[in-house]
């Protein structure tokens, strides 16, 4: 977490803190960089693939292709890399749902089933992508008709049907909610701090990042590059968002077509992959290209604007409209049936997606086989790895307790990786300010109160296979019974 720290924004650092210290499922998502260290100790088959490198639950969500189609897919590729293993992302994946499951304290079995399904839908569904004509895996896409059979439950289809609607007719309204007139009546964005706002060099910042977007222009194809000329840029803002990126680089600017209506792009930092730590080359020398490559190769449709910069001070960006007809889960109210839905649908599309990226199928589903050892061992992972990153959570928040209130010891490392970093305090431990309070407690719950239960060491034990899955028993510990 410390290298992660390294060239961000320092003043938002503490506000990545503030949202991991919320609960166990809000750290897991911002610690890609921790299971990324510890996954680099975990057996894999030696089949590679183009991986998201952060397939947890909420980085899938439904989205408007270019022929204005909802798709469900991965949405979120700060960490792709070529040549990964794709263990990792489903590993990642089937942790979440276990995490997710405790979060919103579902029965043991229920959050247990959830995994499974994950699990299961993944090697049902990258074995009949192997039996497919190469075209057809490419082509192939999780849209609205295919949701519609999936998803059972008549409140889950009436509540995702309402928000599809509410992002058809009231697109504009959803492109960005903080836009305001200034006293000329030009539309700009409206500032929150320390959320939303313009750095006190205002001119020089709008300007430079007019410039960006101007060098963006050059990663388009031909006729997205004619389509952007029909918007004329008119402002620009920092923005913080989700938990593992604040604070990096994160810009949005706004554009006005030539009819009047707004469209606001997001100039993402794109910084090197977690994975690259540990040999894995991506080919890129440009960090925006290789997140831009590596989500078209694994996404079914991709955003019209999507594009990559570098700008004037050398950080590289990647460029994306900010909302274009986005819907995600609302995991907090989901019930275990529903988790148990979306985890299907989850583990459905990161298989399409391995599929279409790499064209190993075939071999992936050869080496996972037919028969349910493989989702056992799998869920056997995620039900160790919940435990180690309720202990890592636990040990942030000992390392952000106050000097006069002595911090519990913390307790000793369970995953083997060499490389793996201490918790650390972050630079600054003053509270978010109110704004930003207001808005994770609107989207996350509140941390429990109850300390997590911390699993007697065990002794390390060499690894055995379960049909063809190399499980080792001793890369973290297992939850007794």
């Amino acid at each position: 977490m410390a290298r992660d720290d390294e060239g961000r924004v320092e003043s938002l650092i503490r506000i990545r803190y503030e949202r991991m210290s919320i609960s166990p499922f809000t750290f897991y998502r911002g610690a890609a960089s921790i299971m990324a260290a510890d996954l680099q100790a975990t057996p894999a088959s030696g089949i590679k693939t183009q991986i998201c490198g952060d397939a947890h639950l909420l980085n899938f969500g439904a989205y408007a292709s270019p022929e204005r189609r909802f798709v469900f897919d991965v949405n979120d590729f700060d960490e792709t890399i070529a040549s990964g293993a794709w263990e990792w992302d489903l590993k990642r994946l089937v942790t979440s749902v276990e995490i997710a499951g405790r979060h919103l304290k579902h029965r043991r079995r229920d959050v247990e089933r959830s995994v499974r399904a994950a699990a299961a839908s993944y090697r049902g569904h990258v074995t009949a992508f192997a039996s497919l004509p190469v075209l057809d895996v490419w082509y192939a896409r999780v849209d609205e008709r295919l949701l519609a059979r999936a998803v059972r439950s008549a409140e889950v289809r009436t509540r995702a049907k309402a928000r599809e609607t509410h992002a058809e007719v009231h697109g504009a309204d959803l492109t960005y909610p903080g836009l305001e007139c200034d006293e000329s009546g030009a539309l700009r964005f409206r500032e929150r701090p320390p959320l939303i706002f313009r750095p006190p060099d205002e001119p020089h910042f709008v300007e430079s990042v007019k410039e960006s977007f101007e060098r963006y222009r050059r990663s388009l194809s031909y006729e997205r590059r004619a389509l952007f000329g029909r918007f004329r840029f008119t402002d620009a803002a920092y923005k913080v968002v989700g938990v593992g990126s604040v604070g990096t680089r994160c810009l949005v600017g706004l554009f006005i077509g030539i009819d009047g209506t707004p469209l606001v792009l997001q100039l993402k930092e794109a910084r090197t992959s977690v994975y690259a730590r540990y040999g894995l080359e991506s080919g890129f020398t440009d960090q925006g290209e290789r997140v831009v490559v590596g989500q078209r190769l694994m996404q079914a449709a991709t955003d019209l604007f999507l594009g990559w910069a570098e700008a004037s001070d050398g950080h590289t960006y990647y460029v994306r409209q900010l909302r274009d007809r986005k819907t995600g889960a609302d995991i907090e109210r989901m019930t275990p049936r529903e988790l148990e839905g979306y985890a299907m649908l989850c583990g459905w599309a990161l298989a399409r997606a391995h599929a279409k990226a790499s064209g190993n199928a075939a071999a992936i589903a050869a080496y996972l086989g037919r028969g349910r050892a493989f989702d056992d061992a799998i869920r056997a992972f995620a039900t160790a790895y919940a435990d180690q990153n309720e202990r890592d959570y636990e040990t942030l928040l000992a390392s952000r307790a106050p000097a006069e209130k002595p911090a519990p010891a913390a307790p000793a490392a369970e995953v083997t990786a060499a490389e793996r970093p201490a918790a650390v305090a972050p630079p600054s431990e003053a509270p978010v300010a109110e704004a930003a309070a207001a808005e994770v407690a609107a989207a996350e719950s509140p941390a429990t109160d109850e300390p997590a239960v911390e699993a007697p060491a065990r002794k390390r034990r060499a690894p055995r296979r379960r049909n063809g899955l190399a499980v080792d028993r001793g890369e973290v510990p297992r939850e007794d019974g």
